[in-house]
């Protein structure tokens, strides 16, 4: 968590001091913030300044304003670019969030016939096999269960994964792989939901991930979500006669 300082523009100290009630859960999501005459009374400043404090943690997307309501502390569900291969642990820090994470399982495997058929390998061939769950300040927010290459990443088991992610090791092996990104809703299963400590009824967001280098396939990861935790989006600029999503639906 940021610490504020005395040498830091008024409304910026204020600013900070009031996304660390939020980061800290004094403020949790949906809580009403005292009125802006409350916050002009506890920081001694002007309606501006607490204005411009407002305004920007709002542009942040930390606040929510309701006109003639109040301002609102925002839902926090967790968002990543579907288009990017990004480490969860950026996704996190990008928040201004803790990361950390937990091995549960790192070993050599064999293919069966549905891996064979990824891979592109005969049954029964060598692989590399982890889980890790992911945490945002201690909430689990991502079941990894990853396959690899051993062929592409021959020292996989040797790593540390606690300090650095499989898709951050990975992706200083090979920088630029092709990806497939497969979505959709799922039940999380009961390993994956006693990790995440959710019901296994709960709705998940299944993220399947598979990708190559030189044609080979190097990993296939399947990554789930509670959906109540995490969300999926990108932004970007359609081509001429690409019709928009929410048009096309």
């Amino acid at each position: 968590m940021k610490t504020v300082s005395a040498s830091q523009p008024r409304y910026r100290q204020i600013k900070e001091t009031l996304r660390n009630r939020i980061l800290s859960g004094e403020w949790p999501e949906g809580f009403q913030l005292p009125s802006e005459n409350q916050l002009l009374k506890e920081f001694s400043v002007s309606r501006m300044t607490v204005h411009r404090a407002l305004r920007e943690l709002t542009d942040d997307g930390v606040l929510t304003r309701v006109q003639g309501v109040g301002t609102f502390v925002a839902e926090r569900a967790a968002s990543a670019e579907i288009l990017e291969l990004r480490p969860v642990s950026d996704e996190i820090a990008a928040r201004g969030n803790r990361h950390s994470c937990q091995v549960e399982l790192l070993e050599e495997a064999t293919a069966d016939a549905r891996l064979a058929r990824s891979f592109n390998l005969p049954v029964g061939a060598r692989l590399f096999h982890s889980i890790v769950v992911h945490y945002e300040n201690e909430v689990p927010l991502q079941y990894e269960d990853r396959w690899v290459n051993p062929n592409i990443a021959p020292r996989y088991l040797e790593q540390d994964f606690r300090t650095k992610t499989p898709t951050e090791y990975l992706t200083e092996l090979e920088r630029t792989p092709e990806v497939e990104h497969m979505i959709e809703a799922a039940l999380p299963g009961a390993g994956a939901a006693a990790l995440l400590n959710i019901p296994e009824g709960e709705p998940c967001l299944r993220l399947t991930r598979r990708t190559w280098v030189r044609g080979h396939v190097v990993t296939l990861a399947l990554l789930v979500h509670p959906g109540t935790r995490y969300r999926l989006g990108t932004r970007f600029t359609a081509r001429p006669g690409q019709v928009p999503l929410d048009i096309a639906l």
